[in-house]
Formats: structure tokens, C-alpha cells, sequence
């Protein structure tokens, strides 16, 4: 007999050998109904393992965290041994549970096509009604590389295994597979599921190594959660921003100018100067001075600040020329530092806040590289204040609240609060142990006095400072750090900074930087998505679109219009072509301009304007001057 101890404290006595879905039925019916796996001492267990030792057991029902998780592997495996069956030559690379599903990479001679999905699907389906157990084997080393002699890809897997370690394997009907586990414990098991996608993936992430073929696929509790998942992908698939940025022409990458080089089109750039002069005119009134730096800077500079030596691995190849050596910069902070020590400062000066609109460049490894949410070359506002040491949780305030405007007035929202802190073990953050006590001391004061829910992690700080990170969710779900602000005790004492204080004496300023939206890059890939590329009409490219009805009676008003609102400093343009109403009207829909102008003999006659929003179907009439100040309003207010 063994002794199971449940997770409310409660024992009892079993038969040495029971599995996890043998206690769940002894339990209750609806217990057994829900289960999935089993923590058995912490250890995931397959619903058919045998517990055959004292243990303490939490049953894992539909509704714990980690149940989607085994639901997807066990369906991972269920797809492999169908691919098998259709593709005997088949060999398995890795088939893990990922965020909303499973893959499995998979080496055939036969080039698997979307339209081979469904044909796996009907194969997995038979499976399921064959009620294959899903049994759990452990081998030696040894063992295991006879068992997978013929497998290149297992092998190498086996091969990095300790000489000693226990290594399981799953059999299911004529299939097996490497694994660790664990498993639903049978394909009767695994109901609602769809495969998405295949796609190319080098075996273990590495270019030079074999080309597999990957099928995506996902895999739910019921039919509703299924088809509500297929819903959400249908609808990120159109909010896509590499598909709308193409359709809306905002920006275009092109191998032949550079992987992860963004081109700005004229609709991405409009969009672009709109927020930097947002931004431009939101820091003025902030306090902030506007400076402008080198893309380039000297080796020298980056080893001063210490970012050369945490960094190198991240920048482009160092530029030699006339005895120097120069990198296109991949930060500002340097800079900054210089134009800070270029004059004499005193107590009275600080705080100073430096803002400038900065392209730098990181080198990202080109499979990281991800339409504009990844690239490698980035343009962003980036600031640096200068504080004596009493002003830091004022100008760390300050900052934080210019951020949560910029944010809202995006309409966007924080998913939750970083605070981002070192860790002692690892050598990447400076030794400085009394500068980094005071610092994440400081932090973590301002947070908890302005009542600021935040997760603190560690080992994520900057190597000179603690930071706070901004994170926004997407209209994709991805988390993103939006925004951040960041205390550095370090670059001060680098660059040797100082001010005279109300002593006389020299003493040494704080440094917070702040990045307020990210980069314009990925702030455009974030606000695409969210707008699902209908911007709001502060922020669209073209804001006003004057149709003519009839060139010859009416172009003359339009253009005068279209004058009025350029004086206006509305964003206008004239569709002049010679085609039918209704496909300049579609054309404009299409392109998600917010007013459409129809000009006609009414407007012509009346001096009026006539305008449908986008989305629209109701079309409304206006004086001139009515509809200005009506659209005045909405830019003003960022409707």
C-alpha cells in the first residue's frame, strides 16, 4: 500500500501502481470527467502513469495552468503518429506546447502543402476513435540510442543526456517518440483541435544545420473555446501590420536595401511626423530641451560609457578611419553625457531634461528580425535629465506621468508595471553595491507611495540601474515594453559630471533616462494592429479625401477646399482620377481615410460640404466653416 497526500492535506491509502485517473475516479465522477494529468511531487504524471511510492498529488483538471499545456503535447504526439502513418520515411525533430498551440518539426522526403492539413487531421481523428494509450517507458542511454539508431536528430538529443540519466520514452500504438511527458494518457482524450499552419524551421534554430518542415497547430477543452480560438487568429491575421502596412503603403522592407532596414513610404513617414511633432510639442511643455547628436560615435566613447563591453555583441563592425575607430551608435546615452559636460553647471540649473529624436542601430540576429516590431535600425525620443540627487523621485514621477499621457492619448493601455532590479550573481551589472542599494531603494519607495501595482524582476535591470518598464499588451498579444525609465548612478561617474553645489563644492548629478513610445517603429507596428490600420483622424496620413463628382463642374470648388484645409493644417488630397463615383468612394473606404468629401452641385451652389466617416454609411451636410471647426475639435481632442 502507498500514501497518497492530496494538496488540501487529506491522505489515503492506495494500491502501489494506481495512476493519477484511477484516484481521480475514486474521488468523483466530475473529478474524473475533468482531469488531465497529475503533480506527483511536483512531477508531471501522465493520467495512465502508475504512482508506485508514497507521494503528494494535486490532480490537474481542464482548469489548471498547466492543462492546456499537456492538452497541446498529447496532441502534438497524436499529429506526429498521423504524419507518420502518411509519411512513413518521416523523422521528428522537437514537438513542444507553445502559448495558444503546438508544433512539430518534422524531416520527410514529401514536401507536406497546406492542403495536406486537413488529410492529417482525418488521420489523427481515426486515432483517436483506435483509443491509443499513451505508455511511458525509461531507458538507459544506451538503450535509447539502439531504440533511435536509425534517427539522427534523437540521437543527438540522447547524446547531450548525462551517461546516467533515466530517459523516457512514449510509445502510442506503432508510434514512439522521445519525450519526457506528461500526457493526457490517451487519444480518446484529445476531442477539439485544428492544425493552422506549416512553415520552414532549421533543425535546432540553426541556419547551417537541416531545413524542416513545421506544422502549427492548436488544441482545446471544448468546441466553443476552438472555434473562439480560430475566431482571435482570423482577426489578428487581418490586424497583421506587415499585411496592413503593405495594403495602407506605411513602410516597405526590402532584402536588396537590408534585412530589418525599414523604407518609409509617404502614408508611414505622414504618420511618423505627426507623433514626433507630438512628442516635440509634449516635452516642450514638459520642460524638456531638444538637442541633436552624431549617428556615429567613436569607440572610445562607448568603452568610456561601458556599453561597448555589454553591448558589442549587439552592435555593427567597427568603422576604422584615420587612426579612429567609430560604430554606428546603438544608444544615446554617450552623447548625451558629452553635451551635459560641454558647459560649467550648477545646483540652481538642475534639474536639465535633453530629449532628441534618435536612430541607432543593434544588429539582431536576422530569424529575430520581425516586420517593424523587430528590426535593425530604429528611431525613437529619447531622453536623459540631469537631477541632484533629492529631485530623482520628483523628474522619476514626472517622467512616468508623461508617459501615461502619451500612452492614453495613443489609446492605448499598460498591461502591468516592471521593476526591474540586478542580480548578484550575474556579472553583467556594475559593482557598485552601495549605488545600487540606493537606487532600487529609491524605486521602489516612488512605486509603492504613488500606489503603483508592479511585478519586480530580477536580473533584468540595465547594467548600470535599476529600471521601470512600461509593458503594453497588443491587439496580437504580445506583451512590448513601451516605455521605460531608468536610474544610473554609473555614466555620471564615468564621464566624470559634475555641478557646483550650494556649498561651492562639485558634486555628481543622477542620470534617468526615459524612453517615452518606444521606437517609431514598433510603436507604428502596435498602433496598425490596434486600429487594424484605420488611425484616428489626428494620426491618419490623409485625413480628408475631396471626391468630385464631376471634374469639369466641380474641381475648382475642391481645390479650393482642399487649399483651405491645407491652410488649416488638415492633411487633404484630391482624387482628380476619371472614374466612377462609387469607386473613388469604395477606394477611400479601402484605404481607411476617416472623411470622404463627395463634391457636388449642392456643395458647389451652398458653399458646403458634404462627408461620410469611415465606417460609416450616413453622409452629413455642413457649412464650411461648421465643418473646420468640427474637425479642428477632433484633431484637437484626439478623438
Amino acid at each position: 500500500m502507498i500514501t497518497i497526500t492530496f494538496k488540501d492535506g487529506n491522505e489515503k491509502l492506495y494500491e502501489s501502481g494506481i495512476t493519477v485517473e484511477e484516484i481521480a475516479k475514486d474521488l468523483s465522477s466530475s473529478l474524473k470527467k475533468n482531469s488531465v494529468a497529475g503533480l506527483v511531487n511536483d512531477q508531471l504524471y501522465d493520467l495512465n502513469r502508475p504512482i508506485l511510492t508514497d507521494a503528494q498529488l494535486e490532480i490537474i483538471t481542464k482548469d489548471h495552468p498547466q492543462a492546456f499545456e499537456v492538452l497541446n503535447h498529447s496532441t502534438a504526439h497524436l499529429m506526429a503518429q498521423a504524419v507518420k502513418r502518411l509519411y512513413p520515411d518521416a523523422k521528428f525533430g522537437v514537438g513542444p506546447a507553445i502559448k495558444d498551440g503546438f508544433y512539430y518539426d518534422i524531416a520527410t522526403e514529401h514536401v507536406i502543402r497546406e492542403e495536406d492539413l486537413p488529410k492529417i487531421e482525418q488521420e489523427m481523428q481515426r486515432i483517436i476513435k483506435q483509443q491509443e494509450s499513451m505508455t511511458r517507458f525509461e531507458l538507459t542511454k544506451e538503450e535509447a540510442r539502439e531504440k533511435f539508431k536509425d534517427d539522427p536528430y534523437k540521437l543527438e538529443l540522447i547524446d547531450e543526456l548525462d551517461d546516467n540519466e533515466i530517459i523516457s520514452i512514449y510509445t502510442q500504438g506503432e508510434f514512439i517518440d522521445l519525450c519526457r511527458g506528461g500526457h493526457v494518457g490517451n487519444t480518446r482524450h484529445i476531442k477539439h483541435f485544428k492544425l493552422l499552419s506549416i512553415a520552414g524551421a532549421y533543425w535546432r534554430g540553426d541556419s547551417e544545420r537541416d531545413m524542416l518542415q513545421r506544422i502549427y497547430g492548436t488544441s482545446w477543452f471544448t468546441k466553443e473555446d476552438l472555434a473562439h480560438h480560430l475566431t482571435v487568429l482570423k482577426e489578428r491575421k487581418e490586424r497583421d501590420h506587415r499585411k496592413l502596412g503593405k495594403e495602407l503603403k506605411i513602410f516597405e522592407l526590402n532584402k536588396d536595401a537590408g534585412q530589418g532596414l525599414a523604407l518609409w513610404l509617404p502614408n508611414g513617414y505622414t504618420v511618423r511626423k505627426v507623433l514626433e511633432d507630438y512628442v516635440y510639442k509634449l516635452e516642450r511643455k514638459a520642460g524638456y530641451y531638444h538637442i541633436s547628436t552624431p549617428v556615429l560615435g567613436t569607440k572610445k566613447l562607448y568603452q568610456i560609457s561601458g556599453h561597448f563591453d555589454h553591448y558589442q555583441d549587439h552592435m555593427f563592425p567597427l568603422m576604422s578611419r584615420d587612426g579612429e575607430d567609430f560604430v554606428l551608435r546603438p544608444m544615446s546615452c554617450p552623447h548625451h553625457m558629452i553635451v551635459y559636460k560641454s558647459d560649467l553647471r550648477s545646483y540652481r540649473d538642475l534639474p536639465i531634461r535633453y530629449a532628441e529624436i534618435v536612430t541607432m542601430h543593434r544588429y539582431e540576429a536576422s530569424g529575430a528580425l520581425t516586420g517593424l516590431e523587430r528590426v535593425r535600425a530604429m528611431t525613437l525620443t529619447d531622453s536623459h535629465i540631469f537631477a541632484r540627487e533629492d529631485q530623482i523621485k520628483e523628474e522619476v514621477l514626472s517622467a512616468y506621468k508623461l508617459i501615461l499621457q502619451a500612452i492614453s492619448d495613443l489609446g492605448l493601455a499598460i498591461d502591468y508595471v516592471e521593476l526591474a532590479l540586478r542580480d548578484e550573481t550575474k556579472g553583467k551589472f556594475h559593482d557598485n553595491d552601495q549605488l545600487w542599494d540606493l537606487a532600487e531603494r529609491l524605486m521602489t519607495e516612488l512605486l509603492e507611495e504613488e500606489g503603483i501595482e508592479y511585478t519586480a524582476v530580477k536580473g533584468e535591470a540595465a547594467f548600470y540601474g535599476p529600471k521601470i518598464d512600461i509593458q503594453v499588451r497588443t491587439a496580437m498579444d504580445h506583451v512590448i515594453t513601451m516605455s521605460t525609465v531608468q536610474l544610473d548612478f554609473l555614466l555620471p561617474e564615468r564621464f566624470d559630471l559634475t555641478y557646483i553645489g550650494k556649498d561651492g563644492e562639485k558634486h555628481r548629478p543622477v542620470v534617468i533616462h526615459r524612453g517615452l513610445i518606444s521606437t517609431w517603429e514598433r510603436l507604428m507596428s502596435i498602433l496598425l494592429e490596434q486600429y487594424k490600420g484605420a488611425f484616428p483622424t489626428w494620426l491618419a496620413p490623409t485625413q480628408i479625401k475631396l471626391i468630385p463628382v464631376n471634374n469639369a463642374s466641380h474641381l475648382e470648388y475642391v481645390q479650393r477646399l482642399h487649399e483651405r484645409f491645407i491652410d488649416e493644417d488638415f492633411r487633404s488630397d484630391i482624387d482628380y482620377r476619371e472614374e466612377k463615383l462609387g469607386y473613388k468612394i469604395r477606394e477611400a473606404q479601402t484605404q481607411k481615410v476617416p472623411y470622404q468629401l463627395v463634391v457636388g452641385d449642392q456643395e458647389v451652389t451652398n458653399k458646403t460640404v458634404t462627408y461620410r466617416k469611415y465606417g460609416e454609411k450616413d453622409q452629413v451636410t455642413l457649412p464650411l466653416d461648421a465643418f473646420i471647426d468640427y474637425m479642428h475639435d477632433i484633431i484637437r481632442t484626439k478623438k
